[in-house]
């Protein structure tokens, strides 16, 4: 009896798709540590200049009397993080019109997405999605490939390649992504890693939507997500009235938690950026709730967005660290047309006070910013994840 050797994941979709692979060295794409700032001027399309909640509210607001009120209730059940690891994997050249070879990056993704719900004071694994995922440029399938390509092709990579040897862990092939060959101001390697971005978000609302319809949620037991919540519909999402709302309802009772943010958006006291009114956010104290909508990216999804101090500035790197970014979409008209209900964010917010991390992580940068059940549910995540080293020995 003889046994075939497993082809390697490069040699596999060297052959499918007519490229040549250049064998490069295989490296992390992922940042080690950032800024819990995001540099750069406002989006001229972002509007922020309507009150976002039904008090009129123009100082600060402050939370420390509410928090201790509630300390030993729950509000905050469910905790979902997204995670996922990129790495360049290759190069490999493709022929263009006229006999020309162009070479392309070939990225490669592990994808995690998790939740975790509190019962008792006690953490516990709800729900858990991992995958791995190929960006390639869509050159590679330009060429009179049939339609499905790319999905039949990653089907090839499971049966044929040394992944046989983790799969009992979960770790899969699930798709092949497409990235955009035209050249743009953009890099080869940050749309690749873009497109996997993009695929973690897809995999972020169908837990959030799993988790909706199985009534999980509710004006009692919230969803904290890690992140923002400022997901551009589709094309066609949008074209279909009733698919659109009923994502909007999936996030009745879901709220964003950034732990970084541009404070050149914040417009509450005027038409002009004001940071410093964030910077200066007093301990356990909230900002008056903006109206946030982007037309040219979210459509006609408005949020109420408001920050909330938790550390004593004193105690932090900047004035910066400490403050989480908050955001909740409106879904109701009701909400669209008066802002979400101040006694209700100053309720969520007394909660995520009493949420912060309750121990300094000095090997991690935005231990300041961390609400502790979300942190305990980003390390379950990225637990999983197999270390880089095995990972870029699959290719």
């Amino acid at each position: 009896m003889t046994t075939t050797k497993s082809s390697r994941i490069l040699e596999i979709i060297a052959k499918e798709t007519g490229g040549k692979s250049y064998k490069s060295n295989k490296y992390s794409l992922d940042e080690s540590e950032r800024s819990s700032l995001e540099y750069g001027e406002a989006n001229a399309s972002i509007q922020w200049k309507r009150r976002g909640e039904t008090k009129d509210i123009k100082a600060y607001v402050s939370l420390a009397g509410l928090s201790r009120q509630v300390i030993g209730e729950q509000l905050l059940s469910y905790f979902l993080d997204g995670s996922r690891h990129v790495y360049k994997v290759d190069d490999m050249g493709f022929e263009k019109s006229g006999n020309r070879t162009a070479i392309y990056p070939i990225i490669a993704g592990q994808i995690g997405v998790g939740c975790c719900r509190r019962e008792n004071k006690r953490m516990f694994r709800e729900k858990f999605e991992r995958e791995i995922v190929i960006a390639m440029p869509d050159i590679a399938q330009s060429s009179g490939k049939k339609q499905g390509f790319l999905t039949a092709t990653a089907q090839k990579l499971n049966a044929g390649t040394e992944l046989a040897r983790i799969s009992e862990s979960g770790w899969r092939f699930s798709t092949i992504l497409s990235y955009k060959s035209a050249k743009e101001e953009k890099e080869y390697d940050d749309k690749g890693t873009a497109q996997i971005q993009g695929r973690m978000i897809e995999n972020e609302q169908k837990m959030v939507a799993e988790l909706v319809g199985e009534k999980k949620l509710n004006d009692e037991n919230y969803l904290v997500k890690d992140g923002s919540l400022e997901y551009k519909p589709s094309k066609t999402m949008r074209s279909d009235e009733r698919a659109y709302q009923k994502f909007k309802n999936n996030y009745d009772y879901v709220i964003g938690v950034s732990k970084r943010f541009n404070p050149e958006v914040c417009l509450v006291l005027g038409d002009k950026p004001n940071p410093g009114f964030i910077a200066n956010l007093p301990l356990y104290s909230r900002t008056p709730v903006a109206y946030f909508t982007d037309p040219d990216f979210l459509g006609d999804i408005g949020f109420a967005v408001w920050y909330v101090r938790l550390r004593e500035q004193s105690r932090t790197r900047t004035p910066f660290d400490g403050i989480i970014k908050v955001e909740k979409i409106l879904v109701s008209s009701e909400e669209v047309a008066n802002g979400m209900d101040s006694d209700l964010v100053d309720l969520i917010s007394a909660h995520l006070i009493n949420e912060r991390n309750p121990v300094c992580y000095g090997s991690d940068l935005r231990w300041a910013n961390h609400i502790y059940p979300v942190y305990l549910t980003e390390r379950y995540v990225k637990s999983h994840y197999l270390s880089t080293e095995s990972f870029l020995h699959l290719f």
